[in-house]
């Protein structure tokens, strides 16, 4: 039986966090569960190919923080953590969730992650991605 595509999805999200080029992924594949694609991957190769992904320093995104529910108009969950994520990676991991909400009064004038509305949440995105390049691009 095939993976699903989550499955899959999370194999090409490591790909790229890991920086590996089409043929080093393939090569992967074929070593490590005698497939040339995904799409052939059943659930034990998939359990080798992410244990070496994760060797390699690949790390699946955990939930870090706190899940505010579904509130209509209101940030996603799923938004929420790519803002915590983009955070982290700004900072380096050197800022927390207080200088996150620091930065989220002096800049958009609002005390918590929780008060997000859907709006808010793309600009905010947007922000630390642009951050983000620029501090890239600066180094």
């Amino acid at each position: 039986m095939t993976i699903s595509n989550r499955q899959k999805a999370i194999l090409h999200l490591a790909k790229g966090k890991l920086g590996l080029t089409d043929n080093e992924y393939r090569s992967c594949l074929v070593h490590l569960a005698g497939v040339e694609s995904s799409v052939d991957l059943d659930q034990d190769g998939f359990e080798a190919v992410m244990g070496f992904f994760e060797w390699r320093g690949f790390r699946p995104l955990l939930a870090e923080g706190p899940s505010y529910g579904n509130r209509p108009g209101m940030a996603t969950f799923a938004q929420l953590e790519l803002i915590r994520c983009l955070w982290r990676e700004y900072t380096r991991g050197a800022a927390g969730e207080q200088e996150l909400n620091k930065w989220l009064l002096n800049s958009f004038r609002l005390s918590s992650l929780r008060f997000v509305d859907m709006k808010t949440a793309r600009k905010l995105i947007t922000a630390l991605k642009a951050m983000k390049q620029r501090q890239r691009s600066a180094a």
